[in-house]
Parts: C-alpha cells; structure tokens; sequence
C-alpha cells in the first residue's frame, strides 16, 4: 500500500510538474509558437500532463533498483540506470504517441518537422531533453526524496489529498475521452488524423478574429460546432498541401 501510494503522489506531482515545464516550453522557447502565447498543454482541461506523470514513477522505479547493483561497479551502475531511465521516458512517449494515431486518430503532438524524427512521434531533440530530465531527478532529486516519500505515504493527510487530486483528475479524463470520441468519428469518417495542436490553435484564432474571450482551460469551448471547426481545419491543411 505504501507504494502505491507513493506512485500516485509521483504521478500527481509529475503531472503538474510535466503541465508547467510545458507551458513555459510553448510560451518562451517552442517554435511553433512564434508569438508567443500562453498555449494550456495537454490531453486533459485542467492543469496536469499525464505522461509526465507515468514517466516520473518509472524512474523513481528504475532508480530504486539501484540498491541490487546490476553491475559490481557502483560508477557504472549509476550511468546504467541513467540510461534505462532516459531510454524508458522515450519508449513511454513513443507508446503514447503511436497509441493515440492508432487507436483515436488523433495525434496528440507532431514532431514531423524536427530532424531524425519517427513517426513524427518521437526525435532526437525531444529525447535528449528526455535525457537531461532523467539526469536532474535520477542524480539531484532521487536520493533526497525517498525519506520525504515514505513519511508521505503514512500521512493520512496525504492519503486525503492524493484521493482528492485523482477524484478530479478521473472526471477531467472521461470528459476528454469524449472529446476524443468525436475527434475519432471525424478522422474516420474523412480518413484524415486529427492534429490536436492544430485544431485548438485553430479555435483560438477563430476567437481572435470576431475579438472574444478565449478560454484558456476549455480550449475546445466555441459557440460554433466542432464538426465545423474540424471541417474548417481540414480544408485549410488540405489548401496549404496543395500550394506547397
């Protein structure tokens, strides 16, 4: 039980952590945001990025391992975990990724411009700073948490908190999921993949151009249908194709 408990307060805390890394990614150095504005990353409304919360467990999974030294030296057992844990945070990301294209039609993020990409799911760029991400937690963070984790998770307290963050977090999925429902319809029905990126920067601009608010934590929210926006984007992309 102690475990578990441990694994969800890393997935909440890598959940929110992964949604503010990306915020600030998006708003002061991705370029596909040249103008810079505030862009609510993610799958879900609220203010987590669940793969980053898979990936913080499994690396404080992998790092646990440390103390049944695969290797007799204690130098390299370290660079080999490191590199478990790296390598982990890009399977993870590619798992995701082609998990979505398959199964939703939907592909989440795009890395089809980035060089050496697969898929346009995954790159050397984007697995790199994977990498240095693994080397701040396995090397600076791990081994001052363990003891703050375990008196965590005896801490009824916690206990309470965690529930409470997973209660919300169930319901902002279902509501999610079902977005994505009717982003699957779409894709099927005109044999396209839906760019979800795209498709909220599209909303955005549409509330831009007629001078509305726009709102940041429901990005899908418009007075139009969402079968009109998809319709919009689609031919617009096809437009853009076509000129190139």
């Amino acid at each position: 039980m102690n475990l578990f408990l441990v694994l969800a307060f890393l997935f909440f805390v890598g959940s929110v952590s992964g949604w503010v890394l990306e915020l600030l990614f998006r708003r002061f150095i991705s370029t596909a945001n040249p103008e810079r504005k505030w862009i609510n990353p993610g799958f879900c409304t609220g203010p987590y990025v669940p793969l980053y919360g898979f990936g913080l467990c499994i690396m404080f999974l992998i790092a646990s391992l440390e103390q049944y030294s695969i290797v007799k030296s204690p130098v390299w057992n370290k660079i080999l975990l490191f590199v478990f844990a790296a390598a982990a945070m890009t399977a993870i990301e590619y798992i995701a990724g082609i998990m979505c294209l398959k199964i939703t039609k939907v592909r989440l993020w795009d890395y089809s411009n980035e060089w050496g990409n697969i898929q346009g799911i995954i790159c050397p760029r984007f697995s790199l700073i994977w990498a240095l991400l693994s080397a701040v937690y396995y090397f600076l963070i791990h081994p001052h948490i363990l003891d703050a984790l375990r008196w965590l998770s005896q801490n009824l307290a916690f206990s309470f908190v965690i529930g409470l963050f997973f209660g919300v977090f169930i319901i902002d999925v279902v509501h999610s999921a079902q977005l994505v429902v009717k982003l699957k319809k779409f894709a099927e029905d005109n044999d396209v993949i839906v760019r979800y990126e795209a498709l909220k920067e599209h909303i955005r601009s549409h509330y831009e151009e007629n001078r509305k608010k726009y709102h940041f934590f429901r990005p899908f929210r418009s007075e139009r249908s969402l079968q009109e926006h998809l319709s919009e984007l689609k031919d617009y992309l096809e437009k853009r194709k076509v000129r190139k």
